[in-house]
Parts: structure tokens; sequence; C-alpha cells
């Protein structure tokens, strides 16, 4: 055993059973990693014990738990270089989906388990980091109403009831988005910017793919003019997603920048990774290459052209130079 690793369990996360969850972990990966084991509680979360970990010196951080757990230790190890391990046991587990990491308890350790990194950017939203999206609007609401017992009851079914709830309330705002280069001011019902998205976040799937080691972020603008429009442009995303296709309706929009600044009117909820953390304004920033993640041994390439659009979107641009 030449490997150790500070493990860091949710055991409340997901629908499954933490002890027998705890026992496969531990089966696959002490044979060959030392383990630390410590558990996140009420009163002691994940990035707390990460950064605690990262002080002592811990050459590897695994982590167990759904996307709000993962997303809270990997701020521990921001610019570390330290590896970061990825077990999802949560509702939607997004954040391993959007990173091309495996799901399940067995395939997640056996990653780890062959030693691949890879180096992921990272961004910050009001200096808070963000390993996947921030949404705004619509997908802000339907996050807060798909609370802990919906979710232990429905599981991933949940967030589409949360959305189709939030379907009966959709609002518009007017919104403003600052580039290095431009500014762009427009009505909006949802705006998402990505640094990471799987498939299944259909608000964020407007260009063509999210390349998450890219340096740029991708900002997906949402403009229904009522339900059964919000519900088409909601497929059109989902159809946008599967081809790997920039979208093409006139209500949807779609930037990559490395920054944006970003204000509504009204002020508007925002929920980065799954958490809802204020309103806005917001200014996001990339941070390439801030994370060194284990992945798996053979990965499926994924190649995009980085496109720039907002196709017929009822938008004012103003460049910088004007």
């Amino acid at each position: 055993m030449n490997r150790s690793a500070c493990l860091i369990f949710n055991p409340v996360a997901g629908q499954g059973n933490p002890e027998l969850e705890l026992d496969q972990i531990r089966a696959l990966l002490e044979p060959t990693i030392d383990l630390d084991i410590y558990f996140t509680t009420e009163e002691i979360d994940a990035d707390q014990l990460a950064q605690a970990a990262v002080e002592r010196g811990v050459e590897e951080i695994i982590v167990s738990g759904g996307d709000g757990t993962l997303s809270a230790a990997a701020a521990a190890v921001i610019n570390t270089n330290i590896p970061f391990g990825i077990i999802s046991r949560g509702t939607a587990n997004a954040f391993a989906a959007a990173l091309n990491i495996p799901n399940t308890i067995v395939a997640a350790c056996e990653t780890i388990l062959e030693g691949k990194t890879r180096t992921v950017d990272i961004a910050y939203c009001n200096d808070r980091p963000m390993v996947l999206l921030v949404g705004i609007g619509f997908e802000a609401g339907a996050v807060e109403k798909a609370d802990r017992e919906a979710k232990n009851r429905f599981g991933m079914i949940a967030y589409i009831l949360a959305g189709i709830q939030e379907l009966q309330n959709l609002q518009k705002f007017a919104v403003e988005i600052e580039t290095e280069d431009k500014i762009v001011r427009t009505i909006a019902s949802a705006v998402t910017v990505a640094n990471a998205a799987p498939p299944t976040s259909v608000l964020a799937q407007g260009p063509a793919g999210i390349i998450f080691d890219d340096g740029l972020l991708d900002l997906t603008i949402v403009a229904p003019d009522n339900k059964a429009g919000a519900i088409a442009a909601t497929f059109h995303l989902l159809q946008s997603a599967s081809t790997g296709t920039a979208t093409e309706r006139d209500d949807i929009g779609y930037l990559r920048s490395k920054q944006f600044k970003i204000t509504t009117d009204p002020p508007q909820k925002i929920v980065i990774d799954g958490e809802i953390v204020g309103t806005t304004p917001v200014e996001i920033n990339c941070l390439p290459g801030g994370l060194r993640i284990f992945v798996p041994s053979v990965e499926e390439e994924i190649v995009t052209e980085k496109l720039e659009g907002l196709p017929h979107l009822n938008v004012e641009i103003k460049h910088s130079d004007e």
C-alpha cells in the first residue's frame, strides 16, 4: 500500500443505505489506499473537512456524496494540485456526469484506483467557487422547490416536478450581460452560465457542447413568450444536448466568454452548483485548470466548435470600443 487519502463521506446523500455504501467503498479502495475517513454533519460541511485535509498535507482527497457535497469539497483543493476523487451518491449526480466520471460506486472507485488525472476549469461566482453552473431566474426557482424532502421521496423526478410547478409562475426580467468586449441587454426568463454541465442541465445547453477545460464559460439565455414557448424551448435545448449542435430558436441565445457580469431588474435568485446562495447581480470568472480530478483511463473525445450566437433574440449589443 503506497497511497493514502482523506475520504469525506456524506451519510445523508442520496436514497441508498449509507452504511452499506461506505462498506463497499472501503472494500474496493482500502486494499490499495490507506483511507482516513471523515463524515459531514449538520455542523461540519465538506468544505471544512476538505480544507482541514489540505492543511494537514494529504496526498489525495476523495469525496462521496451529492453534488452539493462534491462542489463544496472541491472548493478547498482549487489550485493545490491535490488529486480529487469523485464518488457520486446524490439525486442528480450532475457533477460526475458533467466531468465524464462514472456515477456508480464500483466504476468510480475503479477510476480512482487507476490513478489517471486531468485538470479542469473552475469558476468563481461572486467570489464563491463554482464547478458546474450558476442559474438565474427559472432554474433557481425550480431548485428551491426541489427540497430535501421532495428529493428523498421522488429522487430525480423531484426536479421535474419542481420545474413544472415553476412554469406556473414563469417570470420575465430585464438582464444586462457584460463581457470583456460587449454589453448585451435583453428580456429573459432564465440565464445560465456553465463551466461544466451534463445534458440533464437543460437550460445550459445553448452552445454546441460545453467544454470544461477550454478556459471559457458558456452562457445561455432563454426568453420564451409564454408557458408553451418555455416547454418548446426546453425540449429544443434537450435536443441540442443530445446532438451536440447549437440551438436555433428565436427565443434562445448563447455566448462564450472568460467572464460575465450580470445584473437584472428586478433582482433574481441565483443557484450555484445546486445551492441557492443569494440574488443578482453576479460576477463570474473562469479559472483555467484550477482542479485536478481522477478520470477514467479511456475517455470519449469531445470535439466541438467554439460558437457564439444570439440568433434573432431581441437584444441590444454594445461593443466596448463604441
